[in-house]
């Protein structure tokens, strides 16, 4: 498992779906949300989904919302039962702002991704543009403001037409490149009226009868990398928006770009991405009129980024309001630092309502395909958006799949998609019709019936043996799995331990764990000795996954404000910008504990702060904890 899975606790959250180039501020939230499992990406074997877009696309309000989570999962639903320390727990919020979770990515070469630098890098032989002018005097400052109001679709024309007087290829390339490199999104053509030769400029997002054009081609230097790599900062957005915002912006596709790991929305993130043969000074343009986004520390390499190739990721997290003793934080901290937590799958897998994910995964694997339809169309208990309701309701009565997507507004949700499959090839043709669910999104269903599994397991072995190494257990030996001797056990400890995700490729423990791993899938109709499917797709290899992890880097301090509204973390923009950092006053009326860690791939930050705080990390249960504060 080459990636990192590492999530927030879903608490406080309360964010919307979607991209939106809007400016969020970053205010305290009103009610928990569930949030993407890709705070650190997802690992290439297993973690590699996108999360299903949600049919609704406006918040509840609190109690519908906590009306709806009644019916959710909690901890114990999914395997989560043990701790590794014996530390009394403490309560805080986590999220309350986005900007109380920070993440930078670590590189490949275990580098702390960071933004600190907005210049754009020279060509190391630019001598062959010394004889032409620089593209920033082509353009007048008249023509500047028009085109700046045309980008941010402020014109009512709809164009700029720029008269080209002194009419020489050169110069008309020159300006041609000025237009589209200092004001993305606009695309440029030449016109001839009445013998005079202008430069038009139009948005190309707005220009449906010119959308069919490719872009011109534009000069490449050899000796330039081909693909421009740059530090993407980003608040309150995840990364697949980031990245369709500015495809949207530069008319590319988004799979022009490249990236180690999709980092989650509700949070400030900084990771690289790579995007091929777009410059720099183009996506510098971007920070004028981009929310939310900057984009930094430009380079040219010869290579794309790779989804896993990150070494994790290093975070800030700030929990306010906490109500433990500094001895209590101390100890919580030293513990986590020492010896870690369990590398459980956190509850942000397995989804947030009555019909949980994993239980659709298990149908997949069983070749039932009615149930897997049943499940994802039937109605349900708990609130949902009224159009959902009514979906569910026709589907229910008519089993019309054209009728039931008629109720749906948004027709891209699972239930819109899978609707939309049913009606083209038929309830006799389920497999086909689930295929028009993207890929990723179905993979995320069996995937968390495998994490299920190894949570359940993992607990049992814990229980039965603690935090030693025995015989039977199972170490990694390269990318191979080994079976301890009870002379070996004596040589590794609990942070050796690996076990495996249920699959064809994979060894279980020899003791009776390893039989437990039979028993639970035998009684969920599967054949442990038979993962591979009918469907290529859903045929199961298994992974293996270290049973505790310990985090790096770890240090903490107990900090004390008075403005709940403050940012307690010094962010890269801020710095960027030389505004200070945040001022702590001793005797401040608000205690908040403010922890750094770094995670290793496929690892969840909700079970280490878990760990800490001794909560459940569940929506349905922190719902109940802040129905006080949240009323």
């Amino acid at each position: 498992m080459a990636e990192s899975e590492t999530m927030s606790l879903p608490v406080q959250t309360g964010d919307k779906r979607g991209c939106s180039e809007d400016k969020d501020e970053d205010v305290p939230s009103k009610k928990p949300k569930v949030e993407s499992d890709h705070e650190n990406g997802g690992a290439p074997d297993l973690n590699e989904e996108e999360p299903a877009e949600e049919a609704s696309e406006e918040d509840d309000d609190g109690d519908t919302f906590a009306d709806m989570m009644k019916h959710g999962l909690t901890e114990t639903d999914v395997g989560i039962l043990k701790y590794v320390s014996d530390h009394e727990g403490f309560s805080g919020i986590l999220k309350e702002r986005y900007s109380d979770f920070v993440v930078h990515e670590i590189n490949k070469q275990g580098k702390t991704v960071h933004l600190d630098d907005l210049s754009i890098p020279v060509d190391r032989n630019p001598s062959q543009w010394l004889s032409l002018p620089k593209e920033s005097d082509v353009l007048t400052e008249e023509q500047k403001k028009q085109l700046g109001e045309l980008q941010l679709f402020k014109n009512k024309e709809g164009n700029v037409a720029i008269e080209v007087m002194d009419d020489t290829k050169e110069k008309r390339t020159l300006v041609h490149k000025a237009i589209k490199t200092q004001f993305p999104g606009l695309e440029t053509k030449t016109e001839e009226k009445d013998g005079r030769k202008f430069i038009v400029a139009y948005h190309a997002a707005g220009k449906k009868a010119l959308a069919g054009i490719a872009p011109r081609k534009h000069f490449w230097p050899k000796n330039r990398g081909s693909y421009c790599h740059f530090t993407l900062y980003k608040e309150n957005k995840d990364t697949m928006d980031a990245i369709n915002v500015l495809s949207k912006f530069l008319r590319l596709r988004p799979n022009m770009f490249s990236y180690m790991g999709t980092k989650d929305k509700r949070a400030i993130t900084v990771q690289e991405i790579a995007v091929l043969k777009i410059t720099a000074e183009r996506l510098a343009h971007l920070n004028k009129c981009l929310m939310n986004l900057k984009l930094g520390n430009f380079c040219y390499k010869n290579h794309p980024l790779k989804l896993g190739e990150l070494q994790g990721n290093h975070f800030t997290v700030v929990i306010r309001n906490i109500s433990g003793t500094s001895e209590q934080v101390h100890q919580a901290m030293t513990s986590l630092k020492t010896t870690g937590f369990i590398n459980y799958f956190g509850m942000q897998r397995f989804g947030t309502t009555a019909v949980p994910t994993q239980h659709v995964g298990r149908a997949i694997l069983r070749n039932d395909w009615n149930e897997v339809v049943d499940l994802i169309l039937k109605p349900r208990p708990g609130a949902e958006k009224e159009f959902l309701v009514r979906c569910r309701e026709e589907w229910a009565k008519s089993q019309d799949p054209e009728a039931a997507l008629k109720k749906l507004p948004n027709k891209r949700c699972v239930e819109g998609q899978l609707l939309r499959g049913l009606s083209m090839y038929g309830k006799k043709n389920i497999v086909t019709a689930f295929g028009l669910i993207p890929r990723n999104s179905r993979l995320m269903y069996i995937h968390s019936y495998q994490s299920v599994v190894w949570n359940t397991m993992v607990s049992r072995r814990i229980d039965s043996f603690g935090l030693k190494a025995v015989e039977g257990d199972l170490v990694l030996r390269g990318t191979a799995a080994h079976v301890l001797s009870a002379e070996e056990a004596e040589t590794h400890t609990i942070h050796d331990i690996v076990m495996p995700l249920p699959g064809f490729d994979v060894i279980y423990p020899s003791h009776h764990i390893g039989e437990g791993y039979r028993e639970m899938l035998t009684a969920d109709g599967l054949d442990i000795d038979n993962m591979r499917h009918k469907v290529k797709d859903y045929s199961l290899a298994g992974a293996y996954r270290r049973v505790v992890i310990r985090p790096t880097d770890v240090s903490w301090s107990v900090i004390h404000y008075d403005d709940p509204r403050i940012s307690l973390v010094h962010t890269d923009f801020e710095k960027l910008e030389n505004k200070p950092a945040p001022v702590f006053i001793k005797d401040g009326k608000y205690r908040a504990l403010r922890m750094e860690f770094s995670l290793p791939p496929s690892t969840y930050a909700t079970m280490a702060i878990r760990e800490v705080l001794k909560l459940d990390t569940s929506i349905k249960k922190q719902t109940q904890l802040n129905t006080t504060w949240l009323n």
